[in-house]
């Protein structure tokens, strides 16, 4: 249930509405799709095993994000790094990257970046990225084209929170 008073608002994670695809892991979206916060995006993503969040991908603004539970594999700048829970990565503006899920169940893991009007987000070709299923069929700076080829995010049901 949404607490909503003047603007801010409290919500649980679990009373969200939660989007997926086949092709990626499922993520909860804390605001409004018609009213996106201006400044900020918080996303929660539940990633299975080998299933990335998202396309390989750099923007010209920051992005943070922290690991709430179990393990994940970061490719960033075309290099692999295993995190597990409470490890916090900083992405600087330029820094290509995407998260694969990893281990024997789901990954969770908070993202925070910057919504700049003027941000701009690249999709470069990485061979790691591909063997990850995270690489964009080509090189763009389209996002519909990025994301052209795999099914669309749709409404699913709320994962088991928090993962096991």
């Amino acid at each position: 249930m949404i607490e909503q008073r003047g603007g801010w608002f409290v919500v649980n994670v679990k009373d969200t509405p939660w989007y997926g695809t086949p092709a990626f892991g499922k993520v909860c979206i804390f605001e409004n799709p018609e009213e996106r916060f201006p400044e900020t995006g918080v996303r929660v993503y539940v990633l299975e095993p080998g299933k990335p969040n998202c396309r390989y991908h750099r923007e010209s603004a920051q992005e943070n994000f922290l690991v709430l539970a179990r393990r994940c594999t970061l490719l960033v700048n075309d290099e692999r790094r295993d995190l597990e829970t409470w490890d916090f990565v900083h992405c600087p503006a330029g820094v290509s990257h995407v998260f694969v899920g990893a281990g024997d169940g789901p990954c969770a893991l908070l993202a925070i970046g910057d919504r700049a009007a003027d941000k701009q987000i690249g999709y470069p070709a990485s061979a790691l990225a591909r063997e990850h299923g995270a690489e964009v069929p080509e090189p763009t700076t389209d996002p519909k084209a990025a994301y052209a080829d795999v099914p669309s995010w749709g409404p699913t049901e709320t994962p088991d929170w928090p993962p096991a």
